[in-house]
């Protein structure tokens, strides 16, 4: 029985469907909302313009703010409560070293535009690289 899901989520379609994906299948689960700011790029500005912060938690908690908001207004729509937790730094890396904590891990296929080829140059699939190296199952939703 999953009695606990981890729900990676950034600003995308696809971070959308992947909650309500987990709030239908896993009806009496918990349900950690994970966003991770500050993700590495070729020009290194969010992760800069974060580091440049006095205070990084609180910064970082601002910016995953939007995200969590959406998460939460889906929730209440479902009348379930969730959990929200703001990583800083690579998004995958950050899924897994959580992953262990949670039953199963749920995410977007796809993740926001990442049209952007510089970052998924240095940063790689998201996606790919949990659903290859978690350690518990990982549903990709499209």
């Amino acid at each position: 029985m999953v009695s606990r899901v981890l729900v990676p989520m950034d600003d995308s379609e696809h971070a959308e469907d992947a909650l309500k994906y987990a709030f239908e299948n896993y009806p009496d689960a918990e349900i950690t909302v994970l966003h991770v700011v500050g993700v590495p790029s070729m020009m290194m500005g969010d992760a800069t313009a974060l580091a440049l912060e006095d205070d990084i938690e609180k910064a970082a908690a601002e910016r995953a703010e939007p995200v969590f908001e959406r998460a939460n207004r889906l929730a209440n729509d479902r009348d379930r409560n969730i959990e929200t937790v703001v990583g800083i730094g690579h998004p995958a890396k950050n899924i897994l070293n959580r992953a262990e904590k949670y039953d199963t891990i749920v995410l977007g296929a796809h993740g926001a535009d990442w049209s952007r080829v510089s970052h998924r140059f240095l940063v790689g699939n998201v996606a790919e690289t949990v659903s290859k190296r978690a350690t518990v199952p990982v549903v990709l939703v499209r």
